[in-house]
Order: structure tokens, then C-alpha cells, then sequence
């Protein structure tokens, strides 16, 4: 995964992400809504961005402290405009392994698919959490996006649900997932879509006009020229795992 393409997009769409990311935006309330409890001391946040998920966690949980860290540096001005108190770290989840801070909740909201080890970044985790603490995260899965891979030939690699059960055996464990499709009026409007996201970071290659016609021919045959773009989230709670 490239890291530094990743920072770039998502940096580029900070002022548009909010109102383009209703999808996002349900996924974050989804994740505190399967929360048994309210109150968590510390509480972490990894890849936290604009503060979707930091505004339903700061006002529907309690706590004494309250971190959150994303590759983004001008993120920190979004989050401390939610809690001037949060301590905010400028780095990638790989970082965040180097110091002895544990937390009683962990949180993160459509970020584990950027990540290029997820089996071992979960492990990571675990090692950083407090006895009966609480991982909780939101990702995608194999339908993700099925409209542009189908059109372009490429996207993330996703897992499904049954991928994600052998990577957490042995672990206390609930997972849910969605489908939800999202109406557009032309291709070209899903494009820009995933641009004011900032998920369009897959390559850093430019498109040609014959690349987007081509594009757009086909997507429009495989949605019968009425563009849905389907979004396919997977949330994923770890708990009471002691030390």
C-alpha cells in the first residue's frame, strides 16, 4: 500500500469529506451503538480524520483521556475543534506499537483496509489494550465498490466476513456487515464521489480521456445506465480480553 499516496488524497479532501461521506458518517454511529458500555477511561482512536467518529465518541462516552492519531497532520485542527483535550498524534497505526500506553477502548472507523497486515496489526492492538478492554473497528468487504473493480479492474483487496472469522479464531469476537448502494446520476459523479472521500488512492496515475470514456461505457452497462455505487461495511468488536 502506498502510505504516502493515501496521505496525500485524504489530505486533498479534508473540506469536502464531511458532506460526501454519509456512508462513513452511518458506519461511525453503527460503531457506538454496539458499545456494551459508556464509560472507558482511555480511549484511542486510530486514523481518525475529519472527527466523524470522534464526535458520536465524545458525546456519547465518558472518559479521562481521550487520544486519536491518522497519517494526516491537519487533521489535528478538525479534531481539536471537537475536544480541545484530545491528544492528537500525527502518525500511521505501525507507530502507535513503540510506547507502554495502554487503553480500555480502541476505535477506528473505515481504516483497516488501507492497512497491509492486518493480522498482525490486530495483535499489536490487542497487546495495547487494558484487561476487559474493547477493540472496535469498521472496514469493508468483498462487495465493496463491485461497480468500479467490475468497470476499472482494480481496487482494494477486501475480506469477507468468513476471511475475518479465521483471522480472529480464537478470540472473543461479534461481526456484522451491510450492503448499502448509493444513487448517482452519471459515472463520472462516482468518480468524484470517491475523489471528495479520498478513497481514489490507488494509483497516482492520471486518467486520459479515452480512460474515462472507456470507464464510463462501462459502467454504465453494468448498472443498465443507472450508476449505484455499493458500499459494503463490516464491523468487527473484540472483547473482554484479558491479559
Amino acid at each position: 500500500m502506498n502510505k504516502e499516496l493515501i496521505k496525500r488524497r485524504f489530505e486533498r479532501c479534508l473540506k469536502t469529506y464531511d458532506a460526501n461521506a454519509a456512508v462513513q458518517d452511518r458506519m461511525a454511529q453503527k460503531l457506538i451503538s454496539m458499545l456494551n458500555h459508556k464509560e472507558y477511561p482511555e480511549i484511542l482512536e486510530i486514523g481518525c480524520g475529519t472527527g466523524l467518529l470522534t464526535r458520536y465518541a465524545v458525546k456519547n462516552l465518558s472518559y479521562n483521556s481521550y487520544s486519536a492519531c491518522d497519517i494526516v497532520q491537519k487533521c489535528e485542527e478538525y479534531i481539536k475543534s471537537i475536544d480541545s483535550k484530545i491528544l492528537f498524534t500525527p502518525c500511521d497505526v505501525d507507530s502507535l506499537f513503540n510506547d507502554r500506553q495502554s487503553y480500555d477502548l480502541i476505535i477506528s472507523n473505515a481504516v483497516f483496509q488501507w492497512l497491509d497486515d492486518t493480522e498482525n496489526v490486530i495483535k499489536n492492538i490487542i497487546r495495547k489494550l487494558n484487561p476487559d478492554g474493547v477493540l472496535i473497528f469498521s472496514t469493508f468487504g468483498t462487495q465493496n465498490f463491485r461497480e468500479v473493480f467490475q468497470a476499472a479492474g482494480k481496487g482494494l483487496v477486501y475480506y469477507s466476513i468468513e476471511d475475518w472469522e479465521k483471522k480472529l479464531t480464537g478470540l472473543k469476537f461479534t461481526i456484522e456487515e451491510e450492503i448499502i448502494r448509493l444513487n448517482f446520476e452519471t459515472p463520472a459523479d462516482v468518480l468524484r464521489h470517491m475523489k471528495n472521500t479520498g478513497v481514489n488512492s490507488l494509483s497516482n496515475m492520471a486518467w486520459k480521456k479515452t480512460d474515462l470514456f472507456k470507464f464510463e461505457y462501462a459502467y454504465n452497462n453494468i448498472c443498465n445506465n443507472a450508476p449505484t455505487l455499493t458500499y459494503n461495511p463490516i464491523y468487527i468488536k473484540l472483547e473482554n480480553i484479558l491479559k
